[in-house]
This record gives C-alpha cells, sequence and structure tokens, in this order.
C-alpha cells in the first residue's frame, strides 16, 4: 500500500503508520475518477490553504517524540495512480529545538529509504508563496523507488517550515507520490503541470 511505502521505521511515525493505513484503505476504496477535479481546500487550523486535485481525507493523530507529544495532520486524496498529500506537524514554541530534528528525520529517512532500494534522489532549488504572496526558497526532490533495477515508485516532496509570531511553528511536508511502475525519469514525470498545480498552489500563511 502507498502509505506503507513511503513512511518510514522512525520513532516519530511508528503510532500514525496504523492510521496512515487506514487511511491509505479508505482512499483506495474511495478512488474511482479518472477526472481531476481541482478545489481550494483552506485549512485554518493548519494554517494553509492548498489545491487539491479531488475531495482529500484528513487524520488527526498524537505523536510521540523524544518524550513529548506532537500534533500531526494528514490530508490526502488519491486519483488514479496519484497519491496527492499534505502533512502538518504543529510545534509550540517551547519545542523550537526540535523543529530542525524533525525536518532533517524527515529527510534523511525518506531519502536512505529510495536509496537503500536501488532508487534515485535529485534536489532542485524551488520556490514558494505564503498567503500574502511573498515568495521564499525552498527545495523539491524527486524521488525514485526502484526494485530489480526498475522504478517502482516516483515521489515528489517539499519540506516547509513556517512559524506565526514566535508563538507556533508549523512543518509542512507537501508530497505527490506515483504509484504506477511506468515511469523512467520521476523528475521529468513529476514535473508536469498537474503536479506542479499542486505544488505552486499551496500557500502557508
Amino acid at each position: 500500500m502507498f502509505i506503507r511505502n513511503y513512511l518510514w521505521n522512525s520513532q516519530l511515525f511508528k503510532r500514525i503508520k496504523k492510521s496512515c493505513l487506514l487511511l491509505a484503505t479508505l482512499l483506495l476504496i474511495c478512488a474511482c475518477s479518472p477526472n481531476l477535479n481541482w478545489r481550494t481546500i483552506q485549512s485554518p487550523e493548519q494554517k494553509y490553504t492548498a489545491l487539491f486535485p479531488g475531495k482529500p481525507d484528513k487524520l488527526d493523530r498524537l505523536i510521540p517524540f523524544e518524550g513529548q507529544e506532537l500534533h500531526q495532520t494528514l490530508e490526502a486524496v488519491k486519483i488514479d495512480d496519484d497519491v496527492y498529500s499534505i502533512s502538518t506537524i504543529e510545534l509550540d514554541s517551547a519545542q523550537n529545538n526540535l523543529v530542525q530534528k524533525i525536518v532533517s528525520q524527515l529527510q534523511e529517512n525518506l531519502i536512505e529509504r529510495a536509496k537503500a532500494s536501488g532508487g534515485t534522489v535529485i534536489s532542485e532549488d524551488a520556490v514558494y508563496q505564503n498567503s500574502g504572496h511573498q515568495k521564499f526558497p525552498s527545495k523539491d526532490y524527486y524521488i525514485a523507488f526502484g526494485a530489480n533495477g526498475k522504478v517502482q515508485q516516483a515521489m515528489r516532496v517539499r519540506w516547509i517550515v513556517r512559524s506565526t509570531n514566535g508563538e507556533k511553528n508549523w512543518i509542512y511536508q507537501v508530497s505527490v507520490l506515483h504509484t504506477n511502475k511506468d515511469v523512467s525519469d520521476a523528475k521529468d514525470f513529476l514535473s508536469k503541470e498537474e503536479y506542479a498545480n499542486f505544488f505552486n498552489e499551496f500557500y502557508p500563511e
């Protein structure tokens, strides 16, 4: 299943793995339309507005990390062979020291998983806009998960950290996972307009 293949075996995600598998099952059952039905989704609690190609399912969980509980939210929709998702981890000001640790762990575990599978990872400078349309630098990662020398899945992912007046921090993981084996070049494939729209129309506060 798609969640099992790109969520990793780290302490941060032990408790959300089961609930994500349940969400994955729901998405697989409900996703039957081949058409992209773009709609703007506002998530005031998670401090962002996004453009999804269908109505996403939402999952909220508390997850343990270094003896603390963090609030994590996942919004995701499956359209044919693609899973569009936005994961949000909310941190208060007392947890500022965890921000970089969490981001590094998310990145390293996913990238190492891809390399261990015989896949590839390409990073590229990117730009995102906040809700006020101010531009900020970021990076996009194009990841191919391999098996037997062939690409099995492809993923494009972007991590963004935002702060609200020093009171809270928000870690966003914006991603598209392509679950078909028809990809020869992850970067070229996931740069298509329908995928670029999802990333370009994500606006955190």
